[in-house]
């Protein structure tokens, strides 16, 4: 088994974790490869040197049996789906920032973290994904496991006219909209309104962002639609935000979103379900009363 580790130069990483992280991977006798950033922290914090060929640079070769384990934040993790060598890797999680909603551990059980991967007792999930095209400079692949968001760029209000399988649903005024998938129904589209949904449903939400309209609510669609955008920006620029990556639109553009043909398979908390996570990380139903 090959282990490939990610991490970003800007977190607080803790060197007591690494350490059990670098010495777990001793101790299995596994096999790992590191990007740069993350290398050249651990040698910094920890003092164990990382040899010129375990590391890489963009992105890492598969070995045909390999996981994926990312140290941070959601953030972290998402910016690690593009890293995957082929869309069949696992990615783990374990948690050194604060919510962690979708890391698999919080840090604190990395050695049994590492048992349940060498004994391939992880629980794992298959996660759909989003993926985007149309008037938008954003590679062959542009792909987002959380959510797309269509956003003004500056004070003006913007105008999107989204339809659903060819039939016009509304139009939004405001700041944007929001394209989740069930995954991301927990982030950026839980704090816009919109409804939590647990992962293994078929669906998407559209979330509006901060509407000029009383009326007008998130609505939740099958995930085989469609959706057709199309943005007025009323002369100017907007933003296409694809999980942590950020393009400019121009005005008049036209985007769609479809589910993707890959997903991911994310690993998720040992005997933990959906809803003691939301319990857990967002306090979902506590009562001080």
């Amino acid at each position: 088994m090959n282990i490939i580790l990610f991490s970003r130069k800007e977190l607080k990483h803790r060197p007591e974790q690494l350490h059990i992280i670098m010495r777990q991977i001793e101790r299995h006798g596994l096999q790992y490869s590191i990007n740069e950033d993350f290398a050249n922290a651990i040698e910094s914090l920890t003092g164990i040197t990382i040899s010129p060929e375990r590391r890489y640079r963009n992105l890492p070769q598969s070995s045909g049996d390999d996981i994926l384990i990312t140290y941070g934040g959601d953030g972290t993790l998402l910016d690690a789906v593009e890293l995957r060598p082929t869309p069949e890797t696992p990615i783990v999680g374990i948690n050194c920032g604060r919510l962690g909603y979708l890391t698999a551990d919080d840090g604190d059980g990395i050695e049994s973290l590492f048992d349940h991967i060498v004994n391939r007792t992880l629980h794992l999930e298959q996660r759909q994904m989003l993926s985007v095209s149309g008037d938008i400079e954003c590679g062959e692949r542009c792909l987002a496991l959380n959510e797309v968001t269509l956003h003004r760029h500056g004070a003006t209000m913007i105008s999107i006219e989204a339809l659903v399988g060819g039939k016009r649903i509304a139009t939004y005024h405001g700041d944007g909209i929001i394209i989740s998938t069930p995954t991301g129904s927990t982030a950026y589209s839980l704090s816009a309104g919109g409804p939590i949904v647990d992962p293994m449903c078929n669906c998407l939400i559209l979330s509006p962002l901060a509407p000029h309209n009383l009326t007008m609510r998130p609505i939740v669609i099958p995930d085989n639609s469609v959706v057709t955008l199309h943005l007025d920006a009323r002369g100017g620029e907007a933003f296409l935000s694809s999980d942590n990556r950020t393009y400019t639109l121009r005005d008049k553009a036209t985007i769609e979103l479809r589910k993707a043909s890959e997903g991911v398979i994310l690993a998720t908390p040992h005997n933990n379900t959906f809803y003691d996570t939301l319990r857990e990380k967002m306090m979902w139903g506590v009562d001080n009363r």
